[in-house]
């Protein structure tokens, strides 16, 4: 099981991208905005934020996920990993109600990424040391 909690995460992930897009193409029928625009009323405008925020956060954590699991830290990449998911769900669903709440879901997820970052530095400064 060990092995396959990172794919799980990833696998997470891509469903987090799908639903965040969901909710934007939901937005833009529901309040009337047109492609290209990408303004209009506040309720889009925060599905397409959240969709943006995640889809630049997942740049970011996908590669650190995949340093931390390939320098020796699959199991702990994996539960980092599960935490930036919940972390930027709530931060999501957060963010959708009220702009103001969306914090607490930032820090988690943050701390998942950071978790995930110091797992991958930590691995590959080991594997340089001893080659």
């Amino acid at each position: 099981m060990t092995q396959h909690l990172p794919a799980l995460v990833v696998l997470l992930t891509v469903l987090l991208q799908f639903g965040t897009i969901w909710v934007v193409g939901h937005a833009r029928g529901k309040y009337g905005i047109k492609a290209p625009a990408v303004s209009g009323h506040p309720a889009f405008e925060r599905a397409f934020r959240v969709q943006m925020n995640t889809l630049e956060a997942t740049v970011l954590f996908l590669p650190t996920l995949w340093l931390a699991v390939q320098y020796g830290y699959p199991l702990w990449s994996g539960v980092a990993g599960l935490v930036w998911v919940l972390g930027r769900a709530w931060y999501a669903w957060a963010y959708l109600k009220d702009p103001a709440r969306r914090g607490p879901g930032y820090l988690v997820s943050s701390a998942g990424w950071a978790a995930a970052l110091l797992l991958g530095v930590v691995g590959l400064v080991r594997a340089l040391l001893v080659a």
